[in-house]
């Protein structure tokens, strides 16, 4: 097991007690996109050195959205105390106290981003008609202890008429005006971080379990959002079951699915031990096309639970937020995760086995057309996540991203039919998961892992050189996506020229991207060119990314033009040719590409057993 060992040196460590510090946030101006705070921080005389958090867990880099902190302002006995922020990090903050002190004053707003700017939950957060509150945005803590140590009493003021969700207990909520004031029960700091607050006019409580208590607090931009069909909710208690089948144990009181629905605010999943912070389209519950296209992202979140929140990384398990952390494992704290996440997603309903074996072939083939692995391999995906997080998508396929989450569901789906092959069919990864995350239930804690605690648990459950195997899949090059585990599991990918359903519903209202396995191109829909995949077509022709295209053949771009297009070179010699805008410049491209439409399935292998329905079928 790792030790976390940090020495604190500051004034507070030499208290007989660690402090509780008080806040209160007023979050009744969220569609102003502002939110107030004041705090009470015990002190005393000379320097208070406190922190912005950071490195905010389940984010993976040092992104606290400190650029959004404003409206700072010191006081102690009604006078206002200078600080100065630390010149060798900017979420530093030095205040000086003067002699006979014993409390300081904080008062700080934060601003939520109007778009879609920042990364995760530094994104845009509120509308006009719901709001998302995550604690490490509006508060400071003091040097000198650990999260686990400081308590907070924590208040929150909601505009008039807006209900919430959130897993912190709550110890009294009053109102006046229509306004709700809530105050929570004494946290610790790590709680408080990891305990956010979902709140709207148009929020909606599902109950998918009890004993112990979950369910799902979602809040939209419009009541019609809230109102699916009522399988969509039936999905999600078999999710609940399913996960339970899985682990055999759970590490929380109670859990809540924080589900946003919204045009507006920034779209992503976030994990924490009893919630998540999960953000789609303001239809994608009633829309089918959308709600298909997010399908894994709650069972992804709620496997987080366990497998980042319960078990966890030592390297990842920092002491408070200014720490840093490092990623060498997110191939288990995200890849796992994810490899679990598609398979609930198939045991609960959530998708229907074809719909999940197209879903796996896009990944798949994502992979398989990544030439970046030529030069980057999966360790380093892992070790350089806090910069390819927030890596623009111009080369992407050269670059690469943090392809741990998808690349490691193809190595843990392989690591799951070899277990399955060594065994004979009597053990599954199911009994990895009830090993590693299983009993006793407990309450939330954190229980730290190496790459020799993997390895071991998985040897426990059948004797096989899993340290070979997985340095073998962290540091290889390819060629070629790692397809042993589809091809072990009684399928394999083919491509033609008929988009899966899948293909289909992913094709959202930013991108256009069904031409990447002919030419190489990933397109917005008005014709702007995020990538192209070096050895493509595209890109040996020439084209590249930030470029336009603006005509197929001489006639004016859609997507339904390429695609004719490219079915019609199909059964003709005559190059295709794009007119592409670069920087004020136009240029024709010739491809002498005749291959037609491309897209992936899997399909049966019927020389082997159809281990992977086995794998994707209810308990």
């Amino acid at each position: 097991m790792g030790v976390v060992c940090v020495l604190f040196l500051s004034f507070s460590s030499w208290a007989a007690t660690p402090p509780t510090v008080t806040i209160f946030v007023d979050a009744t101006s969220a569609p102003r996109k502002i939110f107030h705070a004041k705090l009470k921080i015990p002190a005393s005389a000379g320097d208070l050195t406190l922190y912005y958090p950071k490195w905010i867990p389940g984010e993976h880099a040092p992104d606290g959205p400190v650029t959004d902190l404003a409206g700072l302002k010191f006081t102690a006995s009604g006078k206002t105390l200078k600080w100065r922020r630390d010149l060798q990090d900017g979420f530093t903050i030095h205040v000086e106290v003067p002699a006979g002190e014993t409390e300081v004053n904080a008062e700080l707003d934060f601003l939520s981003p109007a778009t879609f700017e920042g990364g995760f939950s530094a994104g845009s957060s509120a509308t006009d008609k719901m709001a998302v509150i995550s604690w490490n945005q509006v508060l400071l803590y003091p040097k000198g202890w650990k999260a686990d140590e400081l308590t907070y009493v924590a208040s929150l003021k909601l505009p008039a008429n807006w209900k919430y969700g959130t897993p912190l207990p709550i110890a009294s909520t009053t109102g006046d005006n229509g306004e709700t004031q809530i105050t929570f029960q004494p946290a610790a700091l790590t709680t408080l971080v990891d305990s956010p607050v979902i709140t709207g006019e148009f929020l909606k409580v599902v109950k998918l379990a009890d004993d112990p208590l979950v369910e799902m607090d979602v809040a939209a931009d419009s009541a019609a959002a809230l109102e699916p069909s009522q399988d969509v909710w039936d999905h999600y208690k078999n999710l609940v079951e399913q996960a339970y089948k899985l682990f055999g144990a759970h590490h929380y009181r109670d859990y809540h699915f924080l589900y946003s629905l919204s045009d507006h605010v920034a779209h992503f999943g976030l994990e924490h031990h009893e919630s998540d912070d999960s953000r789609v389209d303001e239809r994608g519950l009633v829309d089918e096309g959308l709600r298909k296209r997010e399908a894994g992202l709650l069972p992804h979140e709620y496997v987080h639970s366990w497998n980042g929140k319960y078990r966890r990384p030592a390297d990842l398990t920092t002491p408070d937020y200014e720490q840093p952390m490092q990623d060498d494992l997110l191939w288990v704290y995200e890849g796992l995760t994810n490899y679990l996440g598609t398979v609930l997603t198939a045991r609960s309903g959530l998708l229907t086995f074809e719909q999940a074996r197209d879903d796996l072939a896009l990944t798949a083939a994502a992979l398989d057309h990544t030439p970046g692995r030529t030069w980057r391999n999966l360790q380093d995906t892992a070790d350089a996540a806090p910069q390819l997080y927030f890596a623009p998508q111009a080369w992407h396929s050269w670059r690469r991203s943090v392809d741990f989450y998808d690349e490691d569901t193809l190595n843990w789906l392989w690591a799951d039919v070899i277990i399955r092959q060594q065994s004979k069919g009597k053990k599954t990864l199911d009994d990895f998961c009830k090993l590693f995350h299983g009993a006793p239930s407990t309450a939330p804690m954190v229980k730290t892992y190496s790459f020799d605690d993997v390895v071991n648990t998985l040897g426990q459950v059948v004797n096989y050189d899993w340290r070979g195997f997985w340095t073998e899949r962290l540091t290889n090059h390819g060629p070629g996506a790692p397809l042993g585990g589809i091809e072990g599991s009684g399928w394999k990918v083919v491509y033609d020229e008929f988009p899966s359903e899948m293909d289909r519903g992913g094709e959202g209202n930013e991108h256009f991207i069904d031409v990447a396995y002919s030419i190489g191109l990933d397109l917005r829909d008005d014709g702007e060119i995020n990538d192209t995949t070096e050895g493509m077509p595209a890109a040996l022709a020439g084209i590249g990314p930030g470029m336009k295209l603006t005509a197929v053949n001489g006639r004016k771009y859609s997507p339904d033009v390429l695609r004719e297009a490219l079915r019609a070179a199909k059964s003709g010699s005559v190059p295709l040719e794009l007119l592409v805008e670069n920087t004020d410049y136009y240029r024709t491209y010739k491809l002498d590409y005749h291959g037609g439409e491309r897209y992936p399935h899997l399909v049966r292998d019927e020389s082997k057993p159809d281990l992977l329905s086995e794998i994707y079928k209810a308990k």
